[in-house]
């Protein structure tokens, strides 16, 4: 028996104790009893920079469609493809409206086992600028299943790598890293999981037998970003400390070079409405407006609510699967905090629209 049908049996037992109901967990979708007040954000106060966000299988002109409609001036594509394919992919959006589209490239970790590794990387990055790249990601794989010629797991801060983040720096390019993942990833898949149902229906999403911790990982990365502070970096996902504020405060109180973006984690946020308000406050300069969800009218609208208005315990915009069994509230941020955050900060990564 799989640990989701044990749990759910365990919950059909308790209901039937109370009441005449046969009810399993994966049918219960309790409506909220409170009536608080409710706004439609159709546009965003401001223009909208949305840094994160996976465009390649869309269409240019239908996301202009949507971004028209929603006040969304820009969109960043960050392509999960590589070589020719991605800059194909590059070339796409960019001849659809260069104005209103930019890309980040992908790490490509293909010929890791070559002695020239290093300089095939530095190879790809110069042809990924030539084609309008404005920045490179390095994804979780990256401290967690990528191994050397050798069979040994790659670490984040192998020094190996040095010079392939010089040459960022040398191209101008920022570094995204989407390091580790929410922590509940890392800890076992069983009852006391908070997103329980997310993960035993993706067990493979789960890392809690990995041979590195969570915060191992993200002190490798750490290690980076301090050792080249000629480059910009973005901590995807609120550097994958979304759980933590405090600590995430001690990160960027550290790293002057380090900013975050908010993509995927309103669910983390909004549930810690006091906290988030005050970490948005003192690091209004820091934060980025992304998604990392495919682009559509209510997903952006959902995005607006949370940081303008102070509605109480709604949904929160997420992937197909909800993360957890909580809702959000708004963070009702002021004009100068929602203009630096929606836009401002990303122009500076962004020369071709300063």
């Amino acid at each position: 028996m799989s640990a989701v049908n044990a749990t759910e049996d365990k919950f059909v037992a308790l209901v039937n104790a109370t009441t005449s109901v046969d009810l399993r967990l994966s049918d219960f979708h309790p409506r909220s009893c409170l009536r608080t007040p409710v706004h439609h954000i159709e546009r965003a106060r401001f223009p909208v920079i949305d840094y994160h966000n996976h465009l390649d299988s869309t269409d240019p002109y239908e996301v202009l469609a949507i971004m028209d409609q929603t006040n969304v001036e820009h969109c960043v594509n960050i392509t999960m493809q590589t070589d020719r394919t991605a800059l194909e992919i590059m070339d796409r959006f960019h001849n659809a409206a260069p104005t209103r589209f930019s890309s980040i490239g992908w790490m490509d970790w293909s010929g890791i086992d070559r002695a020239d590794f290093v300089q095939l990387t530095i190879d790809r990055l110069e042809r990924m600028v030539e084609h309008g790249a404005v920045g490179i990601k390095f994804w979780k794989d990256l401290g967690l299943t990528h191994r050397d010629a050798q069979g040994n797991l790659l670490r984040i801060d192998d020094e190996r790598f040095t010079p392939i983040f010089e040459a960022c720096g040398k191209l101008g390019l920022p570094v995204m890293f989407h390091t580790a993942d929410p922590s509940a990833f890392f800890e076992p898949i069983d009852p006391t999981n908070e997103r329980f149902e997310e993960l035993a229906a993706h067990p493979d999403w789960g890392f809690s037998t990995a041979s590195v911790t969570k915060r191992q990982l993200l002190d490798q990365r750490n290690r980076v970003i301090a050792r080249h502070p000629e480059i910009t970096f973005v901590g995807a996902h609120c550097a994958e400390s979304g759980e933590d504020l405090a600590y995430l405060a001690e990160q960027l109180d550290a790293l002057p070079n380090l900013l975050i973006d908010i993509s995927a984690r309103t669910p983390e946020l909004g549930r810690q409405p006091y906290s988030a308000r005050r970490f948005f406050l003192k690091y209004a300069d820091r934060i980025l407006f992304g998604t990392d969800l495919l682009p559509e009218l209510d997903m952006y609208r959902q995005y607006f609510r949370f940081l303008e208005t102070d509605d109480e315990y709604f949904e929160y915009p997420s992937h197909a699967s909800r993360q957890g069994r909580w809702n959000i509230y708004g963070l009702y941020l002021p004009d100068d905090v929602l203009l630096k955050v929606y836009r401002e900060n990303a122009l500076k990564l962004l020369p071709k629209l300063r």
